[in-house]
């Protein structure tokens, strides 16, 4: 008997696609969350934290964000932290997988519904592998989160003189928050104070890039990581693409900012490769800064507008369009360029459905974010491209900040909010949501060429 029940007729009108549940569960969470940080007791000093304050940390936690209105350990008690993390911590592994988690080690099945609703949320897992798959999330994210946490521990205690408790908290906070591309940290200027330091630096790096990467992905690397041409054709797509533009991001960014007095210009000159790498690591979705955001060039803030719209890899904790939609648009246009019939990558056809899909993706993701700047501009007067920097990095769930997002009126701060909740879920997975079932036409129409360029 399926673990999870029939579902009651009032139900079944408003929730017949899986993606709806993952709509609604989300959407609960977030309030959720919301009422435990409104509660005096999670808020240092007397009195509660101001209610769009509690909705926007919840979202962004939950979203695996790390945007902040307030300085987080300043102004949220030890509750609230703990709160925040477990926010962060459901919203990696996602609310339907955690739930079917639940399902597998209390009856040790799951029916088919609990297989579609964790399905639909990882995108990509098989039905059939939905057991197997999700024992394995958890030994992996477990396992990375633990190494993370003593490595960062171990060189708190030893480079910082923090006492064991403190160096256990921050260290497990920073793991947690780095695997989960949080982006959260217990310090008021992130990781400023780390800038030079390769343990500490290379720790998250590690960990936001894993989990950056995507559940299918890790899993796959895991049973066969000496065998890439056994690799599946996404597998490859994420490993390429995300290697190609960590390369690009790293290069382009230490070259812009090597002689800017207010970042990298700032460090000795044998640490500036590592602030570019980590900075390019933490735009594409972690959020982490290890130098002041505010004061890099516009360049850069360019170029990280391009990688955080792009993101991590699908079924990920990171956000964005995902960079197999990236690539696949790419080999799209040079398939275009060379005359090609049908698209292929790696020896394997693309079926048309997937670029169609690809491209919807990508073109909804820029309306949002397109609509959402000029709002945001109208309502605040504030400068465009700093604008622009705060709704990408809102809704690709990066939380690297421009320095607007604390200066915003509600309504802005409201508008981010949704945009880190329409980028965890994903434009494609809302659509689904309201779309009930998929319409399939039984007829062809005759073909037409409309003038293109």
């Amino acid at each position: 008997m399926d673990p999870t029940g029939p579902v009651p007729r009032y139900r079944r009108r408003f929730l017949r696609h899986p993606a709806q549940v993952v709509a609604v569960a989300f959407a609960a969470a977030v309030a959720l969350g919301t009422a435990l940080l409104w509660v005096p007791v999670a808020k240092r000093g007397p009195g509660s934290a101001e209610f769009v304050d509690a909705l926007f940390t919840a979202i962004s936690a939950l979203c695996v964000t790390g945007h902040v209105v307030v300085d987080t350990r300043e102004h949220w008690s030890g509750f609230g932290l703990v709160v925040i993390l477990a926010l962060a911590q459901v919203g990696g592994f996602g609310i339907m997988t955690s739930a079917s988690l639940l399902g597998v080690f209390a009856s040790r099945r799951l029916g088919l519904r609990s297989r579609m609703l964790t399905a639909t949320e990882s995108r990509g897992l098989e039905l059939g592998d939905v057991r197997s798959v999700l024992v394995g999330v958890v030994r992996v994210s477990l396992a990375v989160e633990l190494v993370t946490a003593v490595v960062l521990t171990t060189r708190l205690l030893v480079a910082y003189e923090l006492s064991v408790w403190d160096a256990v908290r921050e260290g497990v906070f920073l793991a947690i928050s780095a695997f989960n591309n949080a982006g959260f940290a217990l310090r008021s200027d992130s990781m400023i104070d780390f800038a030079t330091d390769v343990w500490m630096c290379g720790a998250v790096m590690v960990a936001s890039t894993l989990g950056g990467l995507g559940f299918p992905v890790l899993l796959e690397l895991r049973r066969q990581f000496r065998r890439p041409r056994e690799w599946s054709l996404h597998t490859k797509l994420t490993m390429v693409t995300t290697a190609a533009l960590l390369v690009f991001g790293w290069v382009f960014l230490t070259v812009n900012e090597w002689r800017n007095p207010a970042t990298f210009g700032a460090l000795p000159w044998w640490s500036r490769p590592l602030a570019g790498l980590f900075q390019t690591t933490a735009t594409r979705s972690s959020g982490f800064n290890s130098v002041d955001i505010t004061q890099m060039n516009g360049g850069s803030w360019l170029v990280m507008d391009v990688l955080m719209f792009i993101g991590g890899g699908s079924a990920s904790t990171a956000g964005g369009i995902k960079v197999t939609t990236f690539a696949l648009l790419l080999i799209v246009v040079f398939a275009e360029f060379r005359g090609e019939e049908t698209v292929s990558v790696f020896a394997r056809r693309v079926p048309d459905r997937v670029y169609r899909q690809a491209l919807a993706v990508a073109l909804v993701s820029l309306a949002v974010i397109v609509v959402s700047t000029l709002v945001v501009v109208e309502l605040s007067r504030a400068p465009l491209d700093a604008t622009l920097f705060e709704v990408v990095s809102a809704f690709a769930t990066v939380g690297l900040s421009s320095g607007l997002v604390a200066t915003l009126p509600d309504s802005c701060q409201l508008i981010l909010a949704l945009l880190m909740f329409l980028g965890r879920l994903g434009p494609i997975t809302l659509g689904a949501a309201l779309a009930l079932r998929e319409r399939r036409r039984l007829y062809e129409f005759p073909e037409g060429r409309p003038i293109i360029g």
